[in-house]
């Protein structure tokens, strides 16, 4: 998908409040307030973006992509006001492979102007006290190289994405300290070339209505070579830039936390496979340098092999793990996915069903939006702790965490600002982290998504994220939302947020 992205913001509403939310408990530790202080000191607190949703330089038809979004690319500066405002430590951001190297590769030539931007945001940032969070690929892939040799389906996609980096690293490395090379690998991978639901819409045509595709071979070769690029990242950064800029550099997975169905083995397995096939797909190669042995059971001869080097390039190549957690689903085995040659898919592969509901109980509230966020907030303790016990124990940031609501485009601003939920859902989910980070987990960060609402991929404009409201119809004006004053009031260093911890 090729994407000229840009980012940005307008003013906010001025609006004073003073309030907090109360978070009802049955537990041992209700009535503990809890705000930034509770938190491990230099804990950083941030909010997200990735480049083509908040929207590009280039329009089109107006809303119907993400060429104009919130033009974050015009009012970044009055948007990273709003982010001090609220009193966030950090600012998450993509940056677009195909602003800056249009053709893909640097012998094609440099967007000048697209460098320029990134330079600009970063020293904004910088000059505000705000540290920048910098994503390398969060889904926008030059088209020259998808149309030259099929983008991540091919090899060829490894030293053209080191060459990127390489680019970035030399420009933008002497004020960035924390990088992510990938953003939900799983996902794009899963989306895109099994059930065709994203860029590029690749797919078996027994799968769903895609042009081109094998569902039960792509996907593996794709998130190889994505696992390879995040590899030859690493590696070029330890070797030519760890000594100056002394930097590091992460991966970022999603994931539902997986709920076994039943008190039963089976489920128990099904739930545990289902993590295998998720973030482990990704997780496990580059912590032990190999797939998890169930895949590879699993999966077989249409799982690629690692020689002896790429496993060493492979094998720690994380200085942190990035998990975008957002809810969880109940997992049981699936007796009716396909065994044989026939039908089969990366989302089968793992033949396990996941459900959002048992016995006719969601396994959350619900909220508005997608119909797939069921507020699950100790699934995020859950998480991390799995991660600590399977993966060494790696420092983690939540680089993710949100929900959203319906885009009700007859409803009142004055009415759209006020977002409890949402504030229910971030107390409980920090909550739950706190508790995590008492266990001894290494969680060094939160990052609330979104900062804007924005462009949501396949759903459009249909879901609102932010913490701070869009108005798509008036300028792109842009407003805080209750939630966001709920976070600088979490914020305040002097003052301390009524949010108590919760057990579901």
């Amino acid at each position: 998908m090729k994407v000229v992205v840009a980012t940005a913001g307008l003013l906010m509403m001025m609006m004073t409040c003073s309030w907090s939310w109360l978070v009802s408990s049955d537990s041992s530790d209700s009535n503990l307030l809890i705000n930034r202080n509770s938190f491990p000191d230099g804990f950083i607190f941030g909010a997200g973006s990735s480049a083509y949703q908040p929207g590009s330089a280039n329009a089109l038809l107006y809303h119907s992509t993400g060429d104009v979004a919130e033009e974050f690319y015009y009012r970044y500066k009055e948007d990273i006001a709003l982010v001090k405002e609220i009193g966030l430590d950090s600012f998450r951001f993509s940056i677009s492979w195909p602003r800056i190297l249009p053709g893909g590769k640097i012998s094609r030539g440099v967007n000048q102007e697209g460098v320029d931007f990134y330079n600009s945001l970063i020293d904004e940032l910088l000059s505000n006290g705000i540290q920048p969070l910098v994503t390398l690929f969060h889904w926008d892939l030059p088209q020259t190289l998808e149309d030259e040799y099929g983008g991540f389906l091919s090899p060829n996609i490894v030293n053209d994405y080191r060459d990127y980096v390489d680019f970035c690293f030399n420009e933008f490395g002497d004020r960035v300290r924390h990088w992510i090379t990938l953003n939900e690998p799983n996902l794009f991978t899963a989306c895109g070339y099994s059930d065709g639901t994203t860029a590029p819409g690749r797919c078996s045509d027994y799968i769903g209505n895609c042009t081109a595709g094998n569902s039960a071979t792509e996907p593996y070769l794709v998130a190889h070579h994505l696992i390879l690029s995040h590899a030859a990242a690493v590696k070029l950064y330890r070797d030519k830039y760890k000594g100056s800029q002394n930097g590091t550099l992460g991966i970022t997975m999603e994931t539902y936390w997986m709920v076994p169905k039943y008190d039963t083995v089976v489920s128990q397995k099904a739930a545990s496979r289902a993590l295998d096939f998720a973030l482990g797909w990704i997780v496990h190669p580059v912590t032990y340098g190999d797939y998890p042995k169930i895949m590879r059971v699993m999966v077989g001869n249409r799982l690629p092999q690692f020689t002896e080097e790429e496993s060493r390039m492979v094998r720690g190549s994380i200085d942190f793990l990035g998990i975008n957690y957002y809810t969880a689903r109940y997992v049981d085995d699936c007796t009716s996915c396909p065994t044989g040659d026939l039908n089969r898919s990366y989302t089968t592969d793992s033949h396990v069903n996941e459900t959002t509901e048992k016995n006719g109980v969601p396994i959350g509230e619900p909220t508005e939006a997608d119909g797939w966020i069921y507020i699950y907030p100790k699934g995020i303790r859950e998480m991390v702790q799995y991660v600590k016990r399977k993966y060494m124990n790696p420092p983690i940031y939540i680089t993710e965490n949100g929900m959203a609501d319906f885009n009700n485009k007859t409803l009142p601003i004055k009415e759209a600002l006020n977002d409890s939920l949402r504030i229910k859902y971030h107390s409980l989910h920090l909550s739950y982290l706190l508790k995590a980070i008492k266990d001894g987990a290494d969680v060094r960060g939160y990052y609330v998504w979104s900062f804007l609402d924005d462009f949501e991929w396949e759903f459009g404009y249909t879901d609102r994220y932010g913490v701070t409201y869009v108005d798509f119809k008036n300028n792109l004006k842009r407003y805080l939302k209750r939630s966001a004053f709920w976070f600088k009031n979490f914020l305040a260093k002097d003052n301390i947020a009524n949010t108590s911890f919760a057990s579901m």
